[in-house]
């Protein structure tokens, strides 16, 4: 039912692309949603579980830390086992960066300058290279070098900057340029200013984040405001909410974002109404229950649950299903914007979710038709 306006179109930053395996960021490509796993890494099967749990909530990339050998060790039963690109999260040992790329790791999460001498940045490059791996340089405005925060006095947007902007040289004397670059703080305006700054300075793809951000409400907020900036100045190529909650609440954290901005359609975007003393059922209770229940639906479609009909039919009209209360415990449904039926408030629940399910199947066999009708029209050419 959305219709694309003028008035909500972003107009992305142009990056130039790289691969994290097959799945490509910057450029043109859809903003990525990553996450990472907070298992320890030295247990595979606890590790392969959750990035599972994460790749049904839609993760594209996750990342892994590697901070020891038992940890890179196991990294390449995880990789294989793995559907998405894994990103290996390295700090200062360089060796678990040579022990990661040789065991499927698709992009080495590093800072070339923390590793020491020249010679360990270029046997870095040489693995990454040799592996196709990517390298993300994540600077951090917790843990910026001595010199910097000499130089600046603290951690500012300028520091942060420098330290990308130092890091990305050692790569580019390697004649290495595979590499996407994060300058991520706690503080949003501090994290907001550095991005905005290294967009103007690098063509390189940029990782989001604000990281520390803390619990499951206070952090959805904190990288909504910075993330949700950037976003729509159309800065970013790929996005990490960093919460202190479970991994697959960060990876639907981040598609609600993108969906709100209209950089991602995955799944479906509720569209649901406060409640108040209108309402003609519990609206806060049906809207929880349907977004756990429709948590598995991955293409994109829209659903309204309104109260009342004071805002009930507009909003329908604008979604693909829609319900809104009525008197006597019936409540009406709109399907395409029109009023279609009714619905008692007993059967209300199972009944919204199986016609969201076939609407969802009609629009994947409609993808599938399409997709066929493609490809016959290509191999004619």
């Amino acid at each position: 039912m959305s219709t694309i306006r003028p008035w909500r179109t972003i107009e992305r930053r142009k990056s130039r692309q790289i691969m994290v395996g097959n799945t490509p960021v910057g450029g043109d490509a859809p903003i990525t949603v990553q996450t990472m796993t907070n298992t320890p890494t030295s247990d595979a099967k606890a590790t392969i579980d959750q990035i599972r749990r994460c790749e049904e909530a839609g993760a594209d990339i996750i990342r892994v830390s590697c901070p020891d050998t038992d940890s890179t060790a196991a990294f390449r039963q995880i990789a294989r086992a793995a559907q998405v690109p894994l990103v290996a999260d390295i700090h200062f040992h360089y060796k678990r960066a040579l022990e990661a790329a040789d065991a499927g790791a698709a992009c080495l999460r590093i800072n070339p300058g923390n590793i020491g001498s020249t010679e360990r940045v270029s046997e870095v490059v040489r693995a990454a290279r040799a592996n196709g791996c990517a390298i993300r340089i994540g600077v951090n405005g917790g843990s910026l070098e001595k010199h910097l925060l000499e130089k600046y006095g603290e951690p500012c947007p300028e520091a942060l900057v420098e330290s990308a902007l130092d890091h990305i040289k050692l790569l580019q004397d390697h004649d290495f340029h595979e590499f996407k670059v994060a300058v991520k703080a706690s503080d949003v305006f501090l994290a907001v200013a550095a991005y905005q700054a290294l967009a103007e300075a690098v063509d390189c793809p940029l990782h989001l984040g604000i990281t520390e951000a803390g619990g499951l409400i206070g952090g959805t907020v904190k990288s909504s405001i910075g993330m949700g900036n950037l976003l729509w100045a159309g800065i970013g190529d790929t996005v990490r909410v960093s919460l202190s909650a479970e991994p697959e609440m960060e990876v639907r954290v981040g598609f609600e974002m993108l969906k709100a901005l209209g950089l991602r359609t995955r799944g479906v975007r509720v569209v649901s109404c406060p409640s108040c003393a209108r309402q003609g059922f519990d609206v806060i209770r049906t809207v929880q229950a349907l977004e756990e229940r429709l948590q598995h639906i991955k293409v994109p479609l829209s659903l309204s649950v309104l109260g009342c009909v004071v805002n009930g039919p507009g909003e329908a009209r604008e979604t693909d299903i829609g319900i809104t209360g009525g008197g006597n415990n019936k409540h009406m449904v709109y399907l395409s914007g029109l009023t279609d039926h009714h619905v008692e408030s007993q059967d209300m629940l199972d009944h919204v979710v199986a016609l969201v399910e076939a609407k969802a199947a009609e629009i994947e066999a409609d993808m599938s038709d399409a997709g066929k009708s493609t490809a016959m029209h290509a191999a004619a050419q």
